[in-house]
């Protein structure tokens, strides 16, 4: 722990904050107030019956390797919801974990064992399973320790694992409770399969991608009818864009409404190369518009042709393998490669003249989600859960407004996804993963489904048992994940208090695999909803707006921006940079920017702690406060008018937004204005120096508490110092930590639109001073004479004399009701009801002036004169590169730009 050191003197104070860096380094402090934290047992929820409970549950990454900058992302929303919450004495739980993700990390571990010449089957199921634990182990602990560094306040004692005993119990109670409710059943269905993964794979972890390919026209010969003496070859043409499936075609459809064909149904065509013979039948599926209204039906390929053969009994005929490869059924094409099968098949059929024509055709090709493998559709004994039941009280849920979503376009697209919802299959072909809990007796046939290992069968006593050899989808054990980690199927304490959560944070692109999934379970096991509200994110893309990835070389790790420009610098760019359910760019120059922003929040406490070392008063409540002078009442009413934003916009989750509120003011009206402003005041007498003390430091703490769910290190650091040298006495604090510091309040009373209203006039005055300053080339140092005809502001601008004194750097100003004649040689310029005359000759020589300016214009001249040569050159713009061309013509047009502003300011001085 660290201790709070109480000061003895004001001497030590000093020597302390002398001994202080000069600039924020962020290596040096975050692990620190991360152990500090973790330690003192300040992520566990602590007890509070006046306020309610806040839940999340993470987001289990995978446990395939490293965190990425979408994790980083996720992080930091939920960590600024929590440390939020906390602050408002909210009983805050945050429950970490992570996904022991079935088939990417099978096929990781996997290509790990192919670099040392070995496989998981030669390893055998239990090694191969004891090598992925291994890799388990390892990437847990270094994925808590990367949320670690991104500053993640989760409880650590309850991390959780989808394959942890108490997480494989609930999943086993959910497979037999499905089971036993008849919406988890066994059959052969078409699924989509991987030849890669060797597994079946959901509808949602395929991947469509709109791919050119070919639309094959190829024409069947139609069995000549009993007693026919027709001479010629009658035939049916079709479509398609999978030729190698022809050979596993068992009809040819046609709608029953097509008049085209409605004389050859029931007809025989014979199947090219095999020489099967097939019927033409009729079926509403068809598309009469599509190719030539006629089309293969091959149900052990296509699911469509699968639900026309159920409907027709047609024979279901497999020719290509789960390997990819072509079956005996295939006849001479057996053994080779779908898609080399698929070639040599087109080139006979053209051979024999079958092919009628073959146009090009963009084929919505779906590929595994994991391995990028064309899908193969087949049909398989799978296990299926039937979706429609569960899906309907999960529409409800949202419909009716028991679960919001954020952003709310989102909503429509849960909707139509749960109304258009298929059977969910669940069962994998791999090793790695929950085991199906059902088991089949060899001695008498029986299937038992149990919640517990199964050694002898109820049925008949028999010992001969096997388990079934597949694993479930991981999404199976992450739809639990909201009421698993709470301890169910148990009647837990967490259970009861944490459940339902407060909020699903995640990425728009799991609203189907995982959210709706939750929200189906939740009420189905529950029997009440798992989360009140569903904020989705949007993807982190690089600079340029594209999706980062390996290939293009543009992937941004998390660790190397921390190491580089510190924790709060990445979380507060992520945080600032993102607007709910849209993609952001992650621009280099914003992280650079905020790393600046984390040493501004730094130097400034430097100055407040210095600057009022000496200045008893500690650090008071705002309401306390009673400000003397107009820059007091401003700055007093702007931060109570700012934590009242600010809090409005976390409770409406707007986070992007409250963190450039908070910058926009720290920066801006606290750092600029009235830290320069208390400058000139702690030089006034003790009461006014007492009372911009306690301003300075009030405004700080409360500053520091809106900014800590964004940059929880940085304002910890400066606040823990804040209390340390202006209250050392620890038990006089708020608070041990700035991390369970009560949230700031606003104070209406302190709201005062004449106090902003008036300050707001003065910056106008002396930015334009400053603007006119800069515009003219004054030298910094320089102080300037001022003319002010203020009007009815002549007693409010009085008063602040030596403000605009201090920071326009002026002489004395001098104040008129109004002013005529209007002064001779001055710059004349207005701020509201206010003239302002900055007179020339005090600013700089003007005759010396105009003298520079000349020679800048004859030089400018020169510049444009050098560039229209050489693009009036023909031969230049003719053999140069376009770029080069074009940088030229910008170069001249900057140049023209430059002497025009040149020339006008010659002209005004010189008027």
């Amino acid at each position: 722990m660290i201790e709070q050191e109480k000061i003895a003197s004001i001497e030590e104070k000093k020597q302390l904050l002398a001994a202080l860096p000069k600039a924020y380094e962020p290596q040096a402090v975050e692990g620190k107030w991360y152990r500090f934290w973790e330690e003192g047992g300040y992520f566990k929820p602590r007890p509070n019956p006046q306020r309610p409970s806040f839940v999340i549950s993470m987001p289990p990454p995978n446990v395939t390797g490293v965190l990425h900058i979408g994790h980083a992302l996720t992080a930091t929303i939920e960590d600024i919801m929590i440390r939020y919450h906390r602050m408002r004495g909210d009983e805050t739980l945050w429950v970490p974990g992570e996904d022991h993700a079935g088939i990417a990390t099978q096929a990781v571990v996997e290509r790990e064992l192919a670099k040392e010449g070995t496989n998981r089957h030669q390893l055998g199921r239990e090694a191969f399973l004891e090598r992925v634990w291994q890799w388990v182990h390892h990437h847990r602990h270094y994925i808590q320790d990367q949320h670690r560094r991104l500053g993640a306040s989760c409880d650590w004692s309850r991390a959780r694992f989808t394959l942890d005993d108490g997480l494989s119990q609930a999943v086993r109670e959910v497979f037999a409770r499905l089971y036993e409710e008849g919406l988890i059943y066994r059959g052969e269905r078409i699924i989509n399969w991987c030849p890669r993964c060797m597994s079946a794979i959901s509808d949602l972890e395929v991947e469509h991608e709109d791919t050119p390919g070919k639309l094959t026209y190829v024409r069947y010969p139609l069995k000549p009818e009993a007693g026919s003496n027709a001479e010629t070859t009658e035939y049916i043409s079709v479509a398609t864009t999978r030729p190698e499936t022809i050979l596993g075609d068992t009809a040819v459809a046609v709608n029953p409404r097509d008049e085209r064909y409605r004389h050859l149904v029931g007809r025989l065509a014979i199947l090219p190369v095999i020489g099967r013979e097939i019927p033409i039948i009729a079926d509403e599926a068809v598309e009469m518009g599509f190719g030539t209204g006629a089309v293969k039906v091959t149900p052990f390929h296509d699911p469509t042709d699968f639900e026309i053969g159920q409907r027709h009994g047609l024979p279901r005929v497999q020719v290509i393998g789960f390997d990819g490869k072509m079956t005996p059924e295939a006849g001479p094409y057996a053994g080779l490669d779908r898609f080399e099968a698929r070639k040599k098949l087109v080139e006979q059929l053209q051979q024999e003249g079958l092919i009628v024509k073959i146009e090009d055709y963009t084929v919505p090709l779906g590929h595994c989600q994991r391995c990028n493998t064309v899908i193969e559709p087949l049909v398989s004994k799978q296990w299926f859960v039937r979706m429609k039941p569960l899906a309907t009280p999960a529409l409800n849920a949202v419909k009716y407004g028991q679960i919001r979503i954020l952003p709310e376009r989102f909503t429509k697209i849960y909707c139509d996804w749960l109304e258009n919802i298929h059977d969910w299959t669940i069962s994998r072909q791999l090793w790695w993963g929950h085991r199906i809990p059902v088991w089949y007796c060899d001695d008498c046939g029986e299937m038992i489904v149990s919640r517990q290992d199964v050694t002898r069968c109820p049925h008949c006593e028999g010992s001969s048992l096997r388990q079934d050899e597949d694993v479930l989808d991981t999404w199976f054990s992450s739809w639990l994940w909201p009421f698993s980690t709470l301890g169910w199927p148990e009647d837990t304490p967490d259970l009861r208090r944490y459940y339902p959560t407060s909020v699903m944070e995640t990425g728009y692109d799991i609203i189907f695999f995982w959210v709706a999934r939750m929200v189906m379970a939740g009420i189905h096991f529950m029997g009440t909803i798992p989360f009140r509200v569903i904020y989705l994110h949007g993807m982190v893309r690089d600079a340029k707006g594209e999706k980062m990835s390996k290939s293009k070389n543009n992937v941004v790790d998390p660790i190397e921006v921390m190491d580089q420009y510190g924790t709060d610098a990445l979380r507060f760019t992520l945080a600032t940079s993102s607007t709910p359910g849209n993609d952001m760019k992650l621009v280099p120059e914003r992280i650079v920017g905020n790393r600046n922003f984390a040493n501004k929040i730094w130097n400034a406490s430097r100055f407040v702690l210095t600057a009022t070392a000496e200045i008893e008063g500690g650090v008071p409540p705002l309401e306390t406060l009673q400000p003397r002078t107009l820059a007091d009442r401003w700055i007093v009413s702007r931060i109570s008018q700012l934590i009242s934003d600010v809090t409005q916009l976390i409770e409406e989750f707007q986070f992007g937004e409250a963190g450039r509120r908070i910058h926009e003011f720290f920066w801006t009206e606290y750092c600029d204005w009235y830290l320069e402003i208390a400058k000139v005041q702690l030089q006034g007498d003790a009461a006014t120096r007492e009372t911009t003390a306690a301003i300075l430091r009030a405004v700080l703490d409360a500053s520091l508490r809106l900014l800590h769910p964004f940059m929880p290190f940085v304002t910890e650091e400066v606040w823990q110092h804040l209390y340390r040298f202006s209250e050392p006495a620890p038990e006089r604090w708020p608070a041990p930590a700035l991390i369970v510091a009560p949230w700031p309040q606003a104070v209406p009373a302190a709201k005062d639109e004449e106090a902003e209203e008036d300050f707001a006039l003065l910056q106008e005055l002396i930015s334009r001073i400053r603007d006119a300053r800069n515009q003219l080339g004054v030298e910094p140092a320089r102080r300037i004479q001022v003319l002010l005809a203020a009007g009815p502001k002549l007693a409010l601008l009085s008063e602040q004399a030596p403000l605009i004194e201090f920071l326009a750097r002026t002489e004395t100003p001098r104040f008129y009701e109004r002013l005529e004649p209007k002064p001779q040689g001055a710059m004349g310029l207005l701020a509201g009801p206010v003239e302002i005359y900055l007179p020339l000759a005090g600013m700089f020589d003007v005759e010396k002036e105009l003298a520079r300016l000349d020679k800048e214009i004859a030089r400018t001249e020169q510049e444009i004169a050098r560039f229209q040569a050489r693009l009036a050159n023909e031969e230049f713009v003719k053999r140069a590169k376009p770029e080069v061309v074009e940088r030229e013509r910008e170069r001249l047009s900057e140049q023209e730009e430059r002497l025009a502003k040149l020339r006008e300011r010659r002209a005004a001085l010189s008027s």
